[in-house]
């Protein structure tokens, strides 16, 4: 006995195997496709369903799917063509930020088989940002004993691009003293050096102003400017130097806003305004300043906004301090994001503007000095407004201080600020002083007309009487003044068929419209069109609403009957057998309405009957039927009248007469009415006079012809006794056709009969036959006494 084969167990390893390394590079395929950013949405990428080797069905056979981080869809996948599309328009700066290259992973799920495959987008920069300087004017303050040589670093522009479309290079406007020098951080980005070339000379000129251009390297290239003022110093002999050239720091992730993480200290051994420090940040990135901040005196970085570890875990930026000389120190802070979390100061007020207009930015509202006669920490001070308020307190010199808007201002929002300006000093415990201010936001014409509704509904009913006030629209304007104030106008219909100008008008000052003329519901039910509403401002604004007027139906028609038609001719008479049970339907009556609504709601009523009792009218439909048995007894010929009434208010009503005959069968038959008969004897006079001329004129021709005709015959039969033509007996001739089979001829033939005198001027000719083609048996002298003799008499 066999036994049976089994595959060895090294086989069944290596295949296993092999189905293992095949899943796995199934499962780890990676599709890398790059788009440019900004390309709109539904732009092509690639055609997936090639890239993977698969046929345009089976993308939707096996129920591909493409899945994203996050559940935003970035791809579409259009299953049927296999095409990758672009779901939305992307934008690189707000995807990946500073990251280059900037790539966006998605999967692609095949469900049936399970498979997955690994897909890469890159997006691709384009230059559509242009280098930006912070600061529109970079001041610089030189000593006038400087070397030719001596290297001065200015700050950098920022561009949210990358690659070659960020800054590239610097340059500055021509002069006879410096030239610049383009270098590089070591992140790669770049910042301009100006190196002078020519000693200064404060006596000859005190201060220069150059302009410095950032350029980009894209296509087409991109710049930015800044004004450089330098400002030549008397000589400043020491230079500020940090404590440290690197300063570390931690913050946890969850600190709040305004939270102090570091505090830089430079210091000068100068006295006097050589010897008093600011400090600023230097060729920092966009990010460190939108998310930090420097008290330029004392230092302290703090925190302008909350930091996400998962989206930035470092920071490195430079930081500058600045003596009153003109020399500058600086050093590097690293900062480091943890996953997680006696007499009181005086301020004497120099300048107060309390009116500013609403769309002014950076305004100065006031200039106020801050004293205070204390020593130390003491006499320190600081100053603050409240919080949540579009101002913002600025120090400019020494013990100066500006309060400046935040951006614009909003009258519609807030029209009247009433801001206080707290004053603390530094020492324990700490003295204020509040002084309070208050200011008025002029209006600007920044708001237009807004209506109450986007789309007014006006209803109308029809038949009106003209200049009728319809409705009103109302615009209001958060501005004020002539701002505020609100014109309205019709705007052109979007169909241009619509007689707008004849329809409707508005009033200009109050928005009340008025119908024109008298509207008729049923050749125009709705209409719609435009009202615009402008203030007077300058520039002047405008907004749009959207009217639709409705026609509402008044009951201006009756009702008109279809069937039976009432038109004068002969009247319209059921027949109704006599063995018709009750209900037995005799008839409908049929008839329209052209209103609307319950003004065309009809009901049927019997108004008037021959025998009352015997029919009735079914008040919905208008069908007749019977009402009981009909019987023997009851009478031939009826005749009804029907009322149709529609449901308006008031009423409307038509009525139809309705002859009916009661028959043993319809095989009997019909009888014309007495009715019929009496009318047809009341007929008009002119018609009797015509019938009795017209017979009269007839029987006078009848009578002519009939005389002619004895007239003819007594010739004949004279001149027949003197041997005249001979008359065949019996049978006809051949050349007549018999189409009976009896010897007579059908009436649809016609003939003529020969009674010859000797002459062919005296022959009459009566039912000749008219077929041409049956051959003619006659002598030829009948012939042409045939065709001599005029007066001939044609029979049907």
């Amino acid at each position: 006995m066999e036994m049976p084969l089994r595959k060895a167990p090294g086989k069944r390893q290596v295949t296993a195997i092999i189905i293992v390394l095949l899943l796995w590079e199934a499962g780890c395929a990676t599709v890398k496709y790059s788009v440019l950013e900004e390309r709109d949405s539904g732009s092509f990428v690639a055609n997936l369903a090639k890239d993977l080797g698969l046929g345009l069905g089976d993308l939707a056979e096996r129920g591909a799917q493409i899945l994203s981080k996050g559940n935003k869809q970035h791809l579409l996948l259009e299953q049927k063509s296999g095409n990758l599309l672009l779901n939305e328009k992307l934008d690189r700066e707000e995807l990946c930020g500073d990251t280059d290259p900037c790539i966006l992973h998605f999967q692609v799920l095949l469900k049936n088989p399970l498979q997955f495959i690994q897909g890469e987008l890159q997006v691709r920069d384009v230059n559509d940002h242009a280098p930006e300087f912070l600061e529109q004017e970079i001041l610089l303050k030189i000593p006038e004993s400087s070397h030719p040589g001596t290297a001065f670093p200015l700050k950098i522009a920022q561009d949210l691009d990358v690659g070659s479309n960020t800054v590239q290079n610097y340059t500055i406007s021509t002069n006879s003293h410096f030239h610049l020098i383009t270098r590089n951080h070591s992140d790669g980005r770049k910042y301009p050096e100006l190196v002078l070339d020519k000693a200064l000379d404060r006596e000859e000129q005190p201060e220069l102003r150059l302009t410095l251009t950032a350029l980009d390297d894209g296509s087409p290239p991109r710049t930015g400017t800044s004004h450089v003022l330098i400002v030549v110093l008397d000589i400043n002999d020491n230079v500020p130097e940090f404590d440290k050239l690197l300063y570390e720091a931690r913050v946890s992730e969850n600190s709040p806003i305004g939270s102090l993480v570091i505090t830089v200290s430079a210091r000068d051994l100068d006295a006097g305004t050589h010897g008093e420090l600011s400090y600023s940040f230097f060729q920092s990135s966009n990010q460190v300043i939108q998310v930090f901040e420097i008290n330029s005196v004392t230092g302290e970085i703090r925190l302008k906004r909350t930091l996400d570890f998962e989206e930035i875990q470092s920071y490195r930026m430079e930081i500058e301090a600045s003596d009153g000389g003109g020399l500058s120190g600086k050093c590097t802070v690293a900062i480091e994001v943890m996953d997680v979390n006696d007499n009181a100061p005086e301020l004497i007020m120099s300048l107060l503007i309390s009116d500013i207009p609403e769309n002014t930015p950076d305004t100065v509202v006031a200039v106020f000095e801050i004293s205070d006669p204390d020593s130390g920490d003491n006499g320190k001070t600081m100053s603050f407004i409240q919080d949540h308020l579009p101002f913002f307190l600025k120090r400019t010199l020494e013990n100066f201080y500006t309060l400046v808007t935040e951006g614009a201002l909003d009258r519609e929002l807030q029209a009247e600020y009433n801001i206080t300006i707290t004053v603390t000093d530094m020492g324990t415990p700490r003295l204020k002083t509040q002084h309070n201010i208050t200011v008025q936001v002029s209006d600007v014409n920044d708001n237009a007309p807004a209506f109450t509704q986007t789309a007014y509904t006006l209803f109308v009913r029809e038949n009106n009487s003209p200049a009728l006030h319809i409705g009103s629209v109302s615009a209001s304007d958060r501005d004020a003044g002539a701002n505020a104030q609100v014109a309205y106008s019709l705007l052109p219909p979007r169909d241009p068929g619509l007689p707008l100008a004849s329809l409707v008008s508005i009033n200009a000052d109050n928005g009340q419209l008025f119908a024109l003329r008298a509207l008729d519901y049923e050749a125009l039910q709705a209409f719609e069109f435009g009202v615009g509403a402008t203030d007077r401002g300058s520039p002047a604004l405008s907004s749009q609403a959207l009217v639709r007027v409705q026609v509402l139906d008044a009951n201006d028609n009756a009702p008109f009957v279809l069937y039976p038609l009432q038109n004068g001719s002969a009247p319209c008479t059921e027949l109704v057998p006599r063995a018709a049970e009750p209900g037995y339907v005799v008839s409908k009556v049929v008839a329209v309405d052209g209103d609307s609504g319950q003004n065309a709601w009809l009901s049927y009523q019997l108004l008037k009957a021959t025998e009352p009792g015997l029919f009735g009218v079914w008040a919905h439909n208008g069908e007749v039927r019977t009402a009981r048995p009909l019987g023997e007894r009851d009478a031939a010929r009826h005749r009804l009248l029907v009322l149709v009434k529609d449901n308006g208010e008031p009423p409307l009503s038509a009525s139809v007469t309705l002859h009916v005959l009661l028959v043993d069968g319809f095989s009997q038959p019909f009888l014309p009415l007495p009715e019929a008969a009496a009318a047809a004897a009341r007929a008009d006079p002119l018609t009797v006079y015509l019938v009795v001329a017209l017979a009269s004129v007839s029987s006078l021709f009848l009578f002519s012809v009939l005389a002619f005709v004895a007239v003819r015959l007594c010739r004949r039969r004279r001149a027949g006794l003197a041997g005249g033509c001979s008359v065949p007996e019996g049978r006809f001739p051949g050349h007549l056709v018999d189409v009976t089979g009896t010897g007579t001829l059908s009436q649809s033939y016609q003939y003529e009969i020969c009674l010859t005198g000797g002459s062919g001027s005296n022959e009459f000719k009566f039912l000749k036959p008219i077929i041409p083609n049956l051959p003619s048996q006659g002598s030829s002298e009948e012939m042409e006494e045939n065709a001599t003799f005029g007066n001939n008499f044609i029979f049907n």
